[in-house]
Order: C-alpha cells, then sequence, then structure tokens
C-alpha cells in the first residue's frame, strides 16, 4: 500500500501532527534518498502516497543526473514533490532542467552562505533545510528556507555517533521555531512516530523509515 500519509500502524495521520501554517502546500512526510542505504530509489518512491515529498541527495554519484530525470518522472506520474538536494548552482540548474518542485539545503550551506543561495531559487519553488540545534532553525528562516528537517530526533544509523535530540526537546524546538518542522533521525518505529503527536512538528521524514512503513 502507498505510505506517508499515516504512522507505520495505520493509527494517525501525519497531518493530525501540526496546526503550522505555511505559505507553501507542504508534503506530510520526506523520503530522502541515499546511496548507500537506499539501492532502489526509483522502487521505494513508487510506493509512496500521493503528496508525498522525496529529497534526491545521492551526493558524487556518476549518474545522478539521469537518476533526478527518472525521478522527476516518476514524481510527476505519481503526484510526489520531488525537491533536489542543492550543494551549489548545479544542482540548482539540475532542479530546473529536470523540472523539479525546488532544493533542499544542507546545514552547512545555510550557514556558509547566509542566504545567497536564492540566487539560484526560482519564485514558486519550496525550499527545504536541514538543522541540528535551534539556532540552525533560526538561520534556515532568515535565510528564507519554506521548512526545516531538525535531526536527529532518536538514534539512527546514519549518524551513530550523533547525540538524539529525543521527543520532548524536539517538540520544545520546533514549537518554538518560526517556521514548519519536520522530524527526521530513527523514524522507522510507528511507537516513535506516535510519541510526536503532541508537538508542532510539519510531519516526518527518513530513509529506512520511509521503506520500512510499506512492510
Amino acid at each position: 500500500m502507498p505510505v506517508g500519509l499515516a504512522l507505520m500502524d495505520g493509527t494517525l495521520s501525519v497531518r493530525t501532527l501540526s496546526d503550522r501554517k505555511s505559505q507553501r502546500k507542504l508534503p506530510p512526510m520526506f523520503l530522502l534518498t541515499d546511496a548507500v542505504r537506499l539501492a532502489d530509489p526509483l522502487a521505494a518512491a513508487a510506493r509512496l502516497a500521493p503528496e508525498s515529498g522525496v529529497i534526491l541527495r545521492h551526493y558524487g554519484v556518476p549518474d545522478r543526473a539521469r537518476l533526478a530525470r527518472d525521478l522527476s518522472l516518476l514524481c510527476h506520474a505519481h503526484g510526489l514533490v520531488l525537491l533536489i538536494a542543492a550543494t551549489g548552482p548545479d544542482d540548482a540548474r539540475l532542479a530546473l532542467d529536470i523540472g523539479a518542485a525546488g532544493l533542499h539545503l544542507p546545514e552547512r550551506r545555510v550557514c556558509a552562505t547566509g542566504g545567497a543561495w536564492r540566487l539560484w531559487r526560482r519564485p514558486d519553488w519550496l525550499v527545504t533545510a536541514a538543522a541540528h540545534s535551534p539556532a540552525a532553525l533560526m538561520r534556515a528562516s532568515r535565510a528564507g528556507a519554506d521548512a526545516a528537517l531538525l535531526s536527529p530526533v532518536y538514534g539512527t544509523a546514519s549518524h551513530p555517533g550523533a547525540p538524539p535530540i529525543g521527543p520532548l526537546r524536539f517538540a520544545l524546538w520546533a514549537g518554538r521555531a518560526p517556521l514548519p518542522v519536520y522530524a527526521l533521525g530513527g523514524m522507522a518505529d510507528g511507537d516513535r512516530l506516535a510519541r510526536l503527536g503532541g508537538s508542532r512538528a510539519a510531519g516526518w521524514a527518513g530513509i529506512a523509515g520511509a521503506v520500512a512503513a510499506d512492510k
């Protein structure tokens, strides 16, 4: 069954996680592609529910442009929102060439440029940013991001040494943030997502969690 609109046990829509308003329509969840942990991003994206989001990372792979085009075609056919993770102007050009819905900025890109990436941005693009602290959430907002992905909420295999934020601090930071915030990190367990039901999360994001949700 398609995933993305409900908890992995099917008991709670992630749309109930937040009443935070945004100037742009936001997907209820994001699948993040990963060259190591997600061997077939096209198959994973094809299982998502309509209106879900996909963030193409796959940094440095030789066929990234081709993968981006294939993923764009799939996303358009399935009603998904595709963002390109952008480390520089070439990624913005790729997003433009394939008709992506916008960009995702790594935290270091937001910090390094202080908003200079806006020179790449189309007015209709959705832009999200990675964040790992309240200060990073503030920088993302000041830089003009539409939403932030805050991580790691729980322990995660992709960042084994990073201390988790935890559901209580996540709720506190997300509630004080000046922009919508997604929960990222260790979201493969439906019980963990359920603990965020009282927070002001805009939704959730993940790699393994998004794949596991369909199993």
